[in-house]
């Protein structure tokens, strides 16, 4: 009997390993980078938060009288309010060009501002049928890129649906993935995210989303998740929250908390409303949603999946994203107001005016936020729970939606200008 046993064992272990080598098993973890990259949207901790040792201007000027801390400025073919990302020397960000009917990456030199190259991901009519502009405050290029080391991932509505598309480092279009058909109500600006093996994407719409989980090497679909029939415009992002990675969604009416490696339902709650555009944050134990409609709100909801809507105000922070630090929300409203409100209360501890309207999010570098307003006024102050304490402001061009991305002591900000009676944009480089 033993020796049968034994026969059976090696037969069974033979198949095993035969398998195996028929399977084609690809594999990765959650790439590292360096703290001189910026990967994804609101950095490599997914926070808005800039790592490192560094210290970015705090004045800057580009006008007829001279410049001050301008290193660089690139000229950008036609718009697009996606942020840039960087990845050693270059740096990537997605670009309409409506003169040439084409979606774009492009890829530029860190050092110089130098285009190295552009892709072309769609080529043709990127508007709907019936010719629909989205929201003044969006455009047919809002989403920010994401990289995994070795590709570049990017999210385009085109041709009445949303594809998420791989391109290499050297500007080549490796695979597309259609996500589903897309309705436009304001538009499309939800970005890509990436979780071990996985660049996931989403898209909420009218017409009934999905949140989609695609290999980083084929595009091949792990998983997809359907979402309701609602408009909605926030990214997907993982946190390291309650003790687990979760991937979490606001909107819909909804906060959903998914697994990422397999897209099943974690949790699922009320405490969202039906339009939101920012993305959530996180400070262990809550997650922080926020929307403006039908209902302005931001609220704290117990990570646990116990349902508990922890506290909620009728805030206003629609578009830009929230920061947290030591145990309190720092924001700036779309009306213009710096806030700053205690993550267990919901209490605020401090409000300040400031100017303008925000589309732009706040990004956190040491204790300092610098946050840019639709005209192009950056507002620099300290992220300190007791007071608002301004450390300077700086304007450059007239017109800004992208969050700035900062690393490395510099800070690389899209802007656009009228220049001889019409719009031109740049991506600006500011440094010392």
């Amino acid at each position: 009997m033993k020796r049968n046993g034994d026969g059976m064992k090696k037969m069974l272990l033979a198949g095993i390993a035969c398998f195996l080598m028929t399977c084609d098993f690809t594999w990765a973890e959650t790439p590292n980078f360096s703290e001189t990259d910026w990967p994804w949207w609101r950095g490599a901790g997914r926070q808005g938060h800039a790592v490192g040792d560094q210290d970015p201007p705090t004045q800057w000027r580009d006008s007829d009288d001279g410049t001050l801390n301008i290193v660089w400025k690139a000229p950008l073919p036609d718009r697009g309010h996606g942020s840039p990302i960087l990845l050693g020397d270059r740096v990537y960000l997605q670009v309409a060009d409506k003169a040439r009917q084409s979606q774009l990456l492009v890829c530029l030199n860190r050092d110089s501002g130098e285009m190295v190259w552009e892709a072309v991901v769609h080529q043709g009519a990127f508007d709907t049928v019936d010719k629909r502009e989205p929201n003044t405050k969006a455009s047919w290029a809002s989403c920010t890129p994401a990289t995994d080391g070795e590709r570049v991932f990017v999210n385009f509505y085109s041709n009445k649906a949303v594809y998420t598309s791989a391109v290499s480092l050297d500007g080549e279009l490796l695979w597309q993935q259609k996500l589903c058909p897309y309705q436009i109500h304001q538009g499309y600006g939800s970005s890509p995210t990436i979780y071990e093996n996985l660049v996931i994407a989403s898209a909420d719409n009218k017409a009934g989303g999905q949140v989609v989980a695609m290999n980083r090497a084929t595009g091949e679909v792990a998983w997809r998740h359907q979402r309701p029939q609602k408009p909605n415009y926030s990214s997907p992002v993982v946190l390291s929250v309650a003790g687990k990675d979760q991937l979490v969604l606001t909107g819909c009416d909804l906060v959903t908390s998914l697994d990422p490696m397999t897209g099943k339902t974690n949790w699922e709650m009320a405490g969202a409303t039906t339009e939101c555009v920012t993305t959530t944050v996180t400070d262990g134990k809550h997650v922080f949603t926020s929307g403006g409609y039908p209902d302005n709100h931001i609220s704290a909801v117990a990570a646990d999946g116990s349902g508990e809507v922890v506290w909620e105000v009728g805030t206003r922070v629609y578009v830009p994203s929230m920061l947290h630090k030591d145990g309190c929300l720092f924001m700036t409203l779309d009306a213009g107001v710096a806030m700053c409100v205690d993550c267990e209360t919901g209490e605020t501890k401090w409000k300040s005016r400031l100017g303008g309207d925000f589309t732009s999010s706040p990004v956190l570098v040491n204790d300092r936020i610098y946050a840019v307003n639709e005209e192009g006024t950056c507002y620099i102050f300290r992220a300190d729970s007791e007071s608002f304490e301004s450390i300077g402001e700086n304007q450059l061009g007239d017109s800004v939606m992208a969050t700035p991305t900062i690393s490395g002591g510099r800070i690389y900000l899209r802007v656009g200008k009228q220049e001889g009676g019409q719009r031109q944009e740049y991506l600006y480089c500011i440094g010392e």
